[in-house]
């Protein structure tokens, strides 16, 4: 990629790119919103883009309950964790599409991807919710409750790869259709890895930030630890033989990865 090519126009390419793969999807299975106060993620690159906006304005489909959970979460602290909205509704139109039942998410803050996942599933699905504190999950579980897919949602408040560790000793490897990956960045590569044991072939690893706020543009020498973190791992997917893959500029970038 040319370094020259800055974010705005990542984004905006994002935007037509997600577009084409809910399509290509939509093909194989068979309303205007309001003006959006975005999420902090869905606003990188692109603030104050009319082009930006019109994607949102008519593609994206807010459940009440996910409107008021964005709404509350953009009011506390560590707000800008909050996943873009247009990126958990690309997500959760591809659990759909690939007929996902067993689902899990690493890294939860309020919850507001848990809950577009849970609405995703169907009523016996299951997605195992990964998180390390409980404070932040517990202001997004009113919301899960009151859109009817609290029963959907197992919360493992412990280490993730513990959690994975526990999944794969219980003899469910190759069994789950999805993973989300959102979580601190020095252990992307681990999560990755255990993602794929417990991921049956044809599912899904979904990996976010990966444009990382640009900086995966800049010179090898100023990149923090997260920086060269994300950097080592897309170069690994990218040539990872066990996936197939797309790399997409939907808000901060989000890889996936399809085991093959």
């Amino acid at each position: 990629m040319d370094g020259v090519l800055n974010v705005k126009s990542l984004v905006l390419a994002g935007v037509a790119t997600g577009a084409a793969v809910l399509g290509y999807l939509a093909g194989r299975r068979a309303g205007r919103s309001e003006l959006l106060p975005q999420s902090f993620k869905s606003d990188f690159g692109g603030k104050g883009s009319p082009l930006v906006q019109y994607a949102l304005n008519h593609s994206l489909r807010e459940h009440p309950c996910l409107t008021k959970l964005r709404q509350m979460t953009l009011k506390v602290p560590r707000c800008r964790m909050i996943a873009a909205p247009e990126e958990c509704q690309l997500l959760a139109n591809i659990a759909r599409a690939i007929g996902a039942r067993k689902a899990i998410e690493i890294g939860v803050f309020t919850g507001y991807n848990s809950l577009a996942m849970a609405l995703a599933l169907p009523q016996d699905g299951k997605l195992i919710a990964c998180d390390v504190e409980d404070t932040n999950v517990n202001l997004g579980r009113p919301f899960w409750k009151e859109a009817g897919v609290d029963h959907k949602i197992d919360v493992r408040i412990q280490p993730a790869d513990k959690t994975l560790d526990d999944l794969i000793d219980a003899g469910e490897a190759g069994t789950y259709d999805f993973v989300f990956i959102d979580a601190d960045k020095s252990s992307y590569d681990t999560y990755y890895e255990k993602s794929l044991v417990l991921l049956r072939p044809g599912g899904l690893i979904a990996v976010d930030n990966v444009l990382f706020g640009g900086k995966v543009l800049q010179a090898e020498k100023t990149w923090d630890a997260n920086t060269a973190a994300i950097t080592r791992l897309n170069k690994k997917i990218h040539k990872d033989p066990r996936v197939n893959i797309s790399m997409l500029t939907v808000a901060d970038g989000v890889t996936l990865a399809f085991k093959c």
